[in-house]
């Protein structure tokens, strides 16, 4: 049974028995604690955390899932992967433990002709938590498993929590009997590879308090609701039904290995190294292609550095197997062709995910080449200063500027004969990590306990937005916070964050920041607000401070908001929807927007692009949005469902969460997308755009910055004053300016040539005085010096080897010449052949004077260069020079 029917089997099979079909959610967490979902019940998290009513009692999806705490041990084993699919059942106050036990053995146990999976009743077993009788009694009493088949497990394998206080319960697992040639019998409790788990039931009954640990916490009590949370892997029941022995082997895998060995000629099962390489490339892959199709694009910080360090691996992999052109454009094909019946999208996206897939790579090989001289040098400076192991910082730099992989480094440091701190890199990536993680949460929660917004979310329900009608209104204060912390009142100068029953302020999301103003309670107190948040779906939080009197919960209020600044951020985000639809226009639709921030009269659009956007396109771009603009178009907004949104051809932003209802923004007959945000009611109101340029952000993906109304006419203005400046200097008119200024240009830098050429005689000239003071060390023409400072490292190397040169004969000869530029030591040093003969090598000649100048350095035995800190120990590293000369010759 190929993956994609498990798939269908699984929705139908729930759909039929009552269950929602909920659409897998965007593998971009829509959590701050999370850069990628990790689990099936991951979009599901505010249910069970009672931040949010559930729209439906009974839900079933197959979530696409990215875990990569293992990554260096996907390919090494079979059992590791990054991708995979977890289909689950989810029961939120319905029916619980019976009701899902008896759904879970139905399907697998119902004959493929009939619907179900058609695994062997006997072929199953159970194991439940140690204490939990009720489960034990359904397995054996209701649905008859043979008592010797159910096996009781403690906390570890059989009790769930998500790590914090809330809901958490006993689970209940389902394993396959794989067969005497995965291992002895006795059960899963003995042998999880011949018993493999297949599907895990949660029973959420208890609420946890805090603790460490799997279960090292307390039991508070019953939830009031018992729910169920259930995931099958998808790819651990393909295994079973397609008779494999791995995943690797299932038909989503097991194409892209056979592409990899295609392109490389390398057969899979010959080599334990190899398999280990095509394994990677396979599973790598796969997941690179489905993070791209959500809209992750490579990058060195949060989920992008998660795409970068993957596609890397695969890239690299495929050189160590052997291939030396680009192998990412057939790889994507395969991976797309196999996953493309499960996800439609991928197949649609195909041009964008390739574009991104192929401009990731092409990078790295840029990147492979001149990191490469990078770890050389810190090779060399490490041998230099007497020490085996490369610093963390360095595989770091390496890491986090080149986008080298970890064991990338490590392979090639071990081959210059030295290890790697891992330890000190993996604490540096961590350090990164937690701070990307701190900033996003910090920016939604402002530091504050999230249990503080759930309180208040349960209390008093969502926030009602009045924004899209009214600037201002009537309202009540319903939750208080003061410097982070839950508070009846707060009086002037308080930080406070404060929560109101329905409120004109927009919550910064969507690209959108958020409106400022002020709340006047009926009391005469006064907040002035500078932020609003959404740190739980639905409950918008006011930031700000209490300018004068008493804040009391309850308390009966009137909110404005900045108007004229409301309408500026309105104009910017009109502004980018037209730019976007203008984009898609001139290159197509792999310009889909990967981000944006609409400020009051400003505003970036970012989108996916492997090449700079030509400057002709651009003002095409700007000319297409500012005609738009004069033909006076209606700007309207609709609320509709998702699908007929789509059958309407709107656009949705990647990485966006969205509803089954959705607010489409529609402006004439020339953009329509999915939008939260608020606009002008008309594109004459715009006034001006004026793109000011587009830059790189990032692999595949182009920043273009531009200013909206006021600010751009502001702009233009003072542009003209620039120019009118420039006519006066170079007296002549505007369209003449470029071909005027370029010719001073010209003059200005054959001029410069000119000096240089003076200057670099000048320094040659010292060359035949240099050759006479020579000194004879055991046969040896030693010629050391110091020329004049600032001295140039070109001009510095010319004079060395105009020195060397002028030495006649076969006599061995050593120049060594010192410099001080920015009050930094330099030296070049050149020997010659019959020198070298003698064992004099400039690269260690260098080292050696460098190290006496307190720095470092290397190069080739003919010529090299270094340099230090300490202008004063110039005598001492000629000495030092002249030591290592009498040594060697």
């Amino acid at each position: 049974m190929e993956s994609a029917e498990i798939r269908r089997r699984w929705l139908s099979f729930f759909e039929e028995r009552g269950h929602t079909v909920v659409p897998s959610a965007s593998l971009i967490a829509d959590d701050p604690t999370l850069l990628l979902v990790p689990a099936g019940m991951v979009p599901f998290k505010p249910y069970f955390l009672g931040e949010v009513k559930p729209p439906f009692s009974r839900a079933s999806s197959v979530q696409k899932c990215v875990r990569t705490p293992d990554i260096e041990e996907v390919g090494k084993t079979t059992r590791h992967g990054t991708f995979f699919q977890m289909c689950g059942n989810f029961s939120f106050g319905d029916y619980f433990k019976e009701g899902a036990i008896k759904l879970a053995w139905e399907l697998l146990t119902t004959p493929v002709e009939h619907g179900g999976y058609g695994l062997e009743p006997e072929k199953l077993w159970i194991t439940v938590y140690e204490q939990d009788d009720e489960a034990e009694r359904i397995w054996r009493d209701v649905v008859g498993v043979p008592a010797e088949r159910i096996q009781r497990l403690g906390m570890g394998p059989n009790f769930w929590s998500m790590g914090v206080p809330g809901p958490c319960g006993p689970c209940s697992e389902i394993n396959y009997d794989r067969g005497p040639e995965f291992g002895v019998e006795g059960g899963p409790a003995v042998n999880d590879e011949r018993y493999v788990e297949i599907w895990n039931l949660v029973f959420m009954q208890y609420e946890r308090g805090e603790g460490s640990g799997k279960d090292d916490f307390p039991i508070l009590g019953d939830l009031p609701a018992k729910n169920i949370d259930t995931g099958l892997g998808l790819e651990r029941l393909a295994m079973i039904l397609q008779g494999v022995q791995n995943m690797y082997e299932t038909d989503t895998l097991k194409v892209v290995i056979d592409k990899a060995t295609e392109l490389t000629g390398v057969r899979y099962g010959a080599d334990h190294e190899s398999d280990v390489s095509l394994r990677v490339v396979a599973d790598h892959m796969r997941t690179s292609v489905m993070l791209i199709g959500d809209g992750v694009t490579p990058g060195n910080e949060g989920r992008g550095y998660v795409l970068r360090r993957i596609m890397r691996r695969a890239v690299r992999n495929m050189r160590l197997l052997g291939a030396t052109g680009p192998v990412v454009q057939e790889l994507v094909d395969t991976v797309i062709g196999t996953m493309g019946e499960q996800y439609p999208e991928l197949v649609t996206d195909r041009k964008r995910i390739e574009t991104v897939a192929l401009a990731e790579e092409a990078a790295f090989l840029k990147a492979l080449k001149g990191g490469t001289n990078i770890l050389d040098t810190a090779v060399t400076e490490t041998r230099a200063s007497g020490g085996t192991v490369l610093s963390g910082d360095k595989a770091f730099l390496l890491h986090d500027t080149w986008g080298f992989p970890i064991d990338l480094t490590l392979e090639m440091a071990a081959e210059q004969g030295l290890s790697v701190d891992e330890d000190g890199f993996r604490r540096l990536m961590k350090e990164q990590r937690d701070r990307a993680k701190a900033d996003a949460k910090a920016k939604k929660t402002g530091h504050a306990d999230m249990t503080a917004y759930r309180e208040i979310a349960d209390t008093s329900g969502a926030t009602r937005f009045t924004g899209y009608t009214n600037t201002e209104g009537e309202t009540t204060v319903v939750g208080l916070l003061v410097n982070g912390v839950p508070s009846p009142a707060a009086t002037e100068g308080d930080e406070v964050e404060v929560v109101l029953d329905r409120t004109p302020f927009y919550a910064e999301g969507g690209g959108q920041i958020a409106d400022q103003g002020r709340i006047k309670l009926h009391s005469g107190a006064v907040i002035d607000v500078r932020d609003v948040q959404q740190p739980v779906p639905g409950v918008s939080v006011h930031k700000g401070s209490v300018q004068v009197g008493e804040v009391t919960v309850g308390a009966t209020a009137y909110a404005a908001i900045d108007v004229r600044r409301r309408r500026a951020i309105a104009r910017a985000h009109s502004a980018t929807h037209l730019t976007h639809q203008a984009l898609r226009d001139a290159l197509g639709p792999t310009a889909a927007q990967a981000g944006s921030e609409n400020q009051p009269g400003r505003f970036r659009f970012d989108f996916g692009s492997p090449n700079a956007v030509p400057g002709a396109v651009l003002t095409d771009v700007e000319q297409k949005i500012n005609e738009v603009l004069a033909r006076e178009l209606e700007v309207h907004a609709e609320v509709m469902p998702i699908d007929e949104a789509k059958r309407q051809g709107a656009i949705a932003e990647f990485g966006e969460k969205y509803g089954e209802q959705v607010r489409v923004v529609t402006i004439g007959d020339f953009s329509k997308e999915l939008c939260g945000g608020t606009h002008v009611h008309n594109t004459a109101q715009l006034g001006l755009v004026k793109l000011l340029g587009e830059s790189s952000i990032g692999s595949g993906v182009r920043r273009i910055e531009a200013l909206v109304g006021v600010d751009a006419y502001n702009f233009l203005a003072k542009e003209h004053t620039v120019v009118a400046q420039l006519q006066e200097l170079v007296k002549g008119r505007p369209e003449e300016l470029p071909e005027k200024i370029s010719a001073m240009l010209g003059k200005l830098k054959d001029a410069e040539k000119e000096i240089e050429k003076f200057r670099a005689e000048k320094v040659l000239q010292a060359a035949a005085g240099l050759v006479e003071s020579a000194r004879d060390v055991r046969g040896v023409a030693l010629v050391t010096g110091q020329v004049p400072d600032g001295t140039s490292a070109d001009d510095l190397r010319r004079l060395v080897l105009d020195v060397r040169g002028r030495i006649s004969g076969g006599r061995p000869a050593v120049v060594a010449l010192f410099t001080t530029v920015n009050g930094k030591p330099l030296t070049v040093i050149a020997t010659n052949e019959a020198a070298r003969e003698r064992g004099l090598k400039a690269g260690e000649l260098v080292r050696t004077a460098a190290k006496t100048l307190g720095g470092g350095g290397g190069g080739k035995p003919d010529v090299a260069q270094g340099g230090g800190q300490n202008p004063q120990a110039v005598g001492e590293a000629v000495a030092a020079v002249e030591r290592l000369v009498g040594e060697t010759a």
